[in-house]
């Protein structure tokens, strides 16, 4: 199931683990019930809120040619307190 595509880990991501709080990078034509419940059934977790937005496209150039970046839907999804989401994996 190709519902999410890869956890988001930047500066301002970072900080929102310390408040329970995990972004994907998921399908476009995902809906929020949809990522809850594989969340939900994958992780074992239970899932509080859960918030989207999807990012403004990018110019990309190849020679004379001008078009946009993939797009793609940003998921922000909070977890009840005592859950967490294991990102990397210990080896």
């Amino acid at each position: 199931m190709d519902e999410i595509k890869y956890p988001v880990l930047t500066e301002k991501t970072i900080r929102l683990l310390e408040k329970n709080q995990y972004t994907f990078d998921v399908n476009p034509k995902s809906t929020k019930t949809q990522i809850k419940k594989w969340i939900e059934s994958f992780f074992n977790v239970k899932v509080k809120a859960i918030n989207s937005h999807i990012p403004p496209e990018k110019k990309k150039r190849i020679g004379p040619i001008i078009g946009h970046s993939i797009r793609y839907k940003r998921m922000i999804i909070t977890l009840q307190s005592g859950y967490s989401i294991p990102l990397f994996s210990n080896k």
